[in-house]
């Protein structure tokens, strides 16, 4: 700590307790105070006799102030919000069940009354003690907390269906005039709940050397999918900050980051497939989020943020609010604003673009069919085949000319041998010319494809659609399907064996196979392309069924397609028409760009091999 920082603090601390002593109220104020304190409770209580509290669209007003203790007034601000009535408030619509504790006047719990857990139980977004929220702030020398705090309620319910609408209001009292209203509003067929944060009088409470009060949120999530490692993966905290993208903590590991280079629209705290997301109407000045990544068996992640809200010293002020509670579904999010639909992982580069702008439209539209997921999967395939047939093609008719050249390409090595690869692939390179042959033309239309098979690995892991959505043994196409528990944790497998994806696996070595039989692979090359999919086994196992349930058609279809190109091509002609290329002119020949560059980096390491072995044996004459 540096000496500027050292005597600032201390002038802050010689303030407050300054104040402190100079706010004290004398026992002839605590008398007026408690005098007309139970004067204004009797007349209240009288009232309310009359006239019950409801929940009204104006809530505010029904708020019933008790009647302050002044021995509470005495011990210090907010002194007789220190305890209060512990029962819950309830506002429910079609969508959320919301619990609002008294105790800090925050919600408590969050109930997604359309879906369940994994084990079928309701799915509770939040709950427990590790759940806080509440404003932070100086107040005659002391450090509040409202989540520590009682709030009266304007009512003990809120019932709200389909485009109706009302509020609730929660209110910490300081004293007669000052006090923090919590304004809950609810829509009946709505995953939001609004919260206004209303002060009255608060500008003489709240210390003067503060300009900002701090919102704090913190919460445990639970786990809710059968995966808990998929799950810990693919939550973390989410934000959008000032023109940046939307921006998220590490999802391995703990972090906190402080967000002081923009004022902050919204933030998150992110699960696999639901969110609590916050969105504040005139932005958060300057903020705090954090991640921490938990042991205890059954929860996924910490989360907390401490967020700084501007405080404008006046009578009445407020800063609107609004919570998403709810499915990471893309088209829900979109209608959020803000762009909070990109905290949904489409993958990279281009292959958000391709999920996005491709994939996702196909999916939804034959969804509107009212077809089961495994169906509509199946017919993906066969779209996204079909379209890519003539690169099918393209690649398997190179491959067989490849295949056809083959024993030229071994007379070729018997001449020249192995000790020199540079003039082996030089010669190689004339005969595919003469022959109009392109090496990579099997490799070219196999690479275009790649973005596409690459785009599913991120599309159907992250597809809210899937969700508990079952096909043949398959109960949740989101998750694996444990065909047989290990019993015990094997590195880069898991304690278990998915079905689908032996079947996918046991497709691609057949894919192999046959791929090699084609392209009349040998040497490395045959053998790599075994070994792929037992690495990717290992890799996939833990993945969506019904990611392995796609690559499992495409390998079926592709076999399909393959069958029926070779019907098509005949080898013989494929001979003739090379035999028939040879005897052209050279000048009748096109050379695509990557076969000249080949042949001058050929001859280029092959002069300078040249020249070096001239000057090594110039070299042993002179040592002579």
């Amino acid at each position: 700590m540096d000496r500027n920082t050292f005597t600032g603090l201390f002038l802050i601390l010689i303030i407050l307790v300054g104040s402190t002593y100079l706010m004290q109220p004398s026992d002839e104020d605590i008398k007026r105070e408690k005098a007309k304190q139970t004067q204004d409770s009797l007349a209240r209580v009288t009232k309310n006799e009359a006239a019950p509290a409801v929940a009204m669209p104006d809530s505010t007003k029904a708020v019933a102030a008790p009647a302050i203790d002044s021995t509470l007034i005495k011990s210090g601000p907010f002194g007789a919000a220190q305890s209060g009535s512990n029962e819950p408030v309830i506002l429910e619509n079609e969508f959320l069940k919301v619990r609002i504790s008294p105790r800090g006047g925050r919600i408590a719990s969050v109930q997604l009354k359309n879906f369940k857990t994994y084990t079928q139980e309701p799915l509770i977004m939040f709950e427990g003690e590790g759940n806080k929220f509440g404003l932070i702030f100086g107040s005659a020398g002391q450090n509040i907390n409202t989540n520590d705090l009682y709030f009266v309620p304007s009512g003990k319910s809120l019932s709200v269906t389909k485009s109706d609408s009302s509020s609730l209001t929660m209110r910490l009292i300081h004293s007669e005039g000052k006090y923090i209203d919590y304004i809950y509003s609810l829509k009946g067929e709505s995953y939001n709940v609004g919260l206004t944060i209303a002060t009255t009088g608060m500008q003489d409470v709240v210390a003067p050397t503060q300009q900002h009060i701090t919102l704090n949120w913190e919460s445990v999530l639970k786990q809710k999918e059968k995966d808990l490692a998929s799950e810990q993966k693919t939550s973390s905290a989410f934000y959008k900050q000032g023109d940046e993208s939307v921006d998220y903590l590490s999802l391995s590991e703990s972090e906190t980051k402080v967000l002081n280079e923009g004022k902050i629209k919204w933030f998150s705290f992110k699960q696999h497939f639901f969110s609590n997301v916050l969105i504040a109407k005139n932005s958060f000045d300057s903020g705090e989020l954090a991640v921490n990544t938990s042991p205890d068996a059954g929860t996924v992640k910490g989360f907390s943020a401490k967020m700084q809200i501007p405080f404008q010293r006046q009578q009445s002020s407020s800063f609107p609010m609004e919570f998403y509670f709810g499915p990471n579904q893309l088209n829900i999010l979109e209608k959020q604003g803000f762009e909070i639909e990109r905290q949904i992982d489409m993958g990279y580069w281009p292959l958000k673009y391709i999920n996005r702008w491709v994939v996702l439209p196909v999916f939804n539209f034959l969804e509107g069919f009212g077809w089961g997921y495994g169906l509509i999967i199946l017919v993906l395939t066969i779209l996204l085949k079909m379209v890519l047939l003539p690169l099918t093609y393209k690649s398997y008719l190179s491959m067989a000319k490849m295949r056809i050249l083959k024993p030229e390409m071994d007379e070729i090595k018997g001449k020249v041998g192995e000790d020199n690869p540079t003039l082996l692939q030089q010669e190689y390179l004339k005969l595919y010319k003469k022959a109009g042959v392109n090496p990579l033309g099997g490799c070219l239309p196999m690479l275009l494809q790649l973005p596409i098979i690459m785009a599913f690995f991120f599309f159907f892991p992250n597809l809210f659609e899937l969700r508990q959505q079952s096909f043949l043994w398959m109960e949740d196409l989101s998750t694996y399907d444990a065909f047989f528990k290990l019993g015990f944790e094997v590195p880069f497998l898991g304690n278990h064996i998915s079905l689908m994806c032996i079947l996918m696996t046991i497709s691609t070595l057949i894919y192999t196979y046959f791929n090699n039989q084609v392209s009349g692979a040998t040497g490395q090359m045959k053998y790599i392309g075994y070994i792929t999919p037992i690495i990717f086994f290992g890799v996939l196992n833990s993945f969506p069924s019904g990611l392995n349930y796609y690559y499992f058609l495409a390998n079926l279809m592709t076999f399909a397609q393959q069958y029926i190109i070779r019907m098509f091509v005949d080898d013989n002609k494929i001979h003739a028409q090379i035999q028939e290329n040879k005897k052209k002119p050279a000048s009748e020949k096109k050379t695509s760009g990557f076969q000249k560059r080949m042949e001058d980096y050929m001859r280029q390491q092959q002069t300078a091999k040249t020249k070096g072995a001239v000057e090594d044996k110039g070299s042993k004459k002179k040592l002579k």
